[in-house]
């Protein structure tokens, strides 16, 4: 199938889907907005259809890769919803110890795109974990829409409990070198902000268009920041000035990248605002990144 680009939409339009799928409208307000785009015999709903991610698309590595190990693990958050679960994928002919990275989804649960990241960090040579948010409410239900809705049932405060206790059960694997990374998206791109302010053991964090913490806990900070935004993503780069003012007064060392010309959700491959050439680039940046402060003593 051929993969919709955002050039294939009106602006408004796309802002209009970006308010929907983060909470901002319901469905209802989203199609009825759509309406006045829904020409030659197309409906909003075939729009809305059309802007939704194709899961098909987003296989880089398969689940069969000999290449790696991966397997649905449970682990305890005592401070979360007691037990919760992730997605766990080791290379398949690891030697010794390796570094780990915790892999954050958007707010719609561990989807098939984020389950590939997880295995494409595993054929880079990390440990890497995917918790689902989802899991206390039986998990990914297979469908993004779902996902959202059953996403804004969660307690916030035990979700992000949930993420610390993922990254302790990460750090304490027997084959973990206990020098964890984080890479988030959207949603996780803000865990992966605030993972860096809660645990020491975070040397590299690599945020894609997340919203930043508060200014006062930037000072807690231990690793190095390599933070990705979308040229066209103002809610989110809104954020940035105070961000960036915390981190030069506390001398946190990180970089920030913008992709000029790209929208909120570019690196994923699944939705017409996947920008190619922009996941590329950050991506091969995360990797160097991850391996610059992970693999270092």
């Amino acid at each position: 199938m051929e993969r919709k680009k955002a050039s294939d939409f009106h602006p408004e339009l796309l802002s209009l889907f970006d308010r929907y799928i983060h909470g901002g409208i319901s469905r209802r307000e989203f199609l009825d907005g759509a309406q006045k785009f829904a020409v030659g015999g197309l409906t909003a709903a075939a729009i809305l259809e059309s802007l939704q991610p194709n899961y098909a698309l987003a296989e880089q590595v398969s689940k069969t890769d000999s290449r790696i190990k991966a397997e649905y693990t449970s682990y305890p958050s005592p401070k979360g919803n007691s037990m919760t679960k992730g997605y766990l994928v080791r290379p398949a002919n690891a030697r010794g110890k390796l570094p780990g990275v915790l892999v954050v989804h958007e707010n719609r649960g561990l989807n098939p795109y984020v389950e590939d990241v997880a295995r494409r960090l595993a054929v880079a040579n990390f440990i890497a974990y995917a918790p689902d948010a989802l899991a206390p409410l039986g998990g990914y239900p297979g469908d993004d829409e779902k996902g959202g809705a059953d996403f804004a049932k969660l307690d916030g405060t035990k979700r992000t409990e949930d993420f610390v206790a993922a990254a302790e059960y990460l750090t304490k694997l027997p084959d973990c070198t206990g020098k964890i990374g984080t890479v988030g998206f959207c949603f996780g791109g803000g865990v992966a902000n605030t993972l860096a302010t809660r645990l020491p053991q975070v040397a590299a964090a690599a945020p894609y268009y997340g919203a930043q913490p508060p200014a006062a806990e930037v000072a807690k900070i231990k690793g190095a920041l390599l933070i990705h935004y979308a040229g066209d993503d103002q809610r989110i780069n809104a954020g940035w000035p105070a961000y960036e003012a915390a981190l030069k007064a506390n001398k946190i060392p990180y970089q920030m990248f913008m992709y000029d010309g790209t929208m909120h959700g570019f690196h994923n491959d699944t939705t017409p605002r996947y920008d190619k050439a922009a996941a590329e680039l950050s991506w091969s940046r995360t990797l160097a990144h991850f391996n610059k402060y992970l693999r270092t003593s």
